[in-house]
């Protein structure tokens, strides 16, 4: 393994630290936050399981990332992304869509797509480990989506979809990367390639996230406008965009 891949690995799984530390304290809070308007929900002790597990990815991650030699320091945060124009039962909903419709389904496809790869085998353990959660993550955010969508409107969150995509993608997917961000050995490690990445994203977007969305009710159209202003222009995004 290359100097430049091993540190690539090392942030890499280091950033997964991160990011599982911020799901397990969110998804305690909006426990709390969606018994407040509605007691006979599942979600709740569905969302208290999840932050354990989260925990629980966030230390093996961790572990991970201490073998690339990139440790991690223990803190998170987590500040509620909803935007502050909508009422507390609009916001809640908000971030469950975010974090679990977009954020842990898109988890599912990246994880899907490295366990078909050859691996190693303690990177391979990790995968397996989290993978099999992350499905059941993405399912609560829909469980969710679908009982608050049987006593309301819930198109009112059309608008607000390119914000969580443009948060769940993260700087610079559609630009193009520095030639190690495409090296194929990072695969080995559980890291995808840059233009990998981004084709998955885009991939899930069209053929699990919008279908899914639509259901309810709730148009992609203002999130295939945000990918069309997306610069530069890539070929997944002229994917993308050409649905509409």
């Amino acid at each position: 393994m290359s100097e430049e891949s091993r540190r690539r690995a090392g942030e890499a799984w280091a950033f997964r630290t991160r990011v599982e530390r911020e799901a397990a304290r969110r998804f305690a809070r909006l426990a709390v936050a969606i018994e407040e308007f509605d007691a006979d929900s599942s979600v709740p002790a569905l969302l208290r399981r999840a932050a354990e597990d989260e925990r629980r990815h966030a230390a093996l991650c961790a572990d991970l990332s201490a073998v690339y030699g990139h440790p991690v320091a223990a803190s998170a945060e987590d500040a509620a992304i909803a935007p502050g124009s909508l009422g507390p039962r609009a916001a809640v909903l908000y971030e469950v869509v975010a974090s679990c419709c977009i954020t842990e389904t898109e988890s599912v496809a990246t994880l899907t797509t490295l366990l078909a790869e050859q691996v190693e085998p303690r990177v391979e353990r990790v995968l397996r480990e989290i993978a099999k959660d992350e499905v059941l993550h993405g399912r609560i955010g829909w469980a969710h989506l679908a009982r608050e969508a049987s006593i309301s409107d819930v198109s009112f969150l059309s608008p607000w979809i390119p914000a969580m995509l443009a948060g769940t993608a993260g700087e610079g997917l559609f630009t193009a990367a520095d030639a190690d961000l495409e090296s194929r050995e990072l695969l080995r490690h559980g890291v995808l390639p840059h233009s990998l990445k981004r084709s998955i994203f885009v991939g899930t977007l069209e053929g699990v996230v919008f279908p899914g969305l639509e259901k309810f009710g709730i148009s992609p159209r203002p999130a295939r406008q945000w990918a069309r202003g997306a610069r530069p222009r890539s070929p997944d995004l002229a994917r993308l965009t050409s649905e509409e």
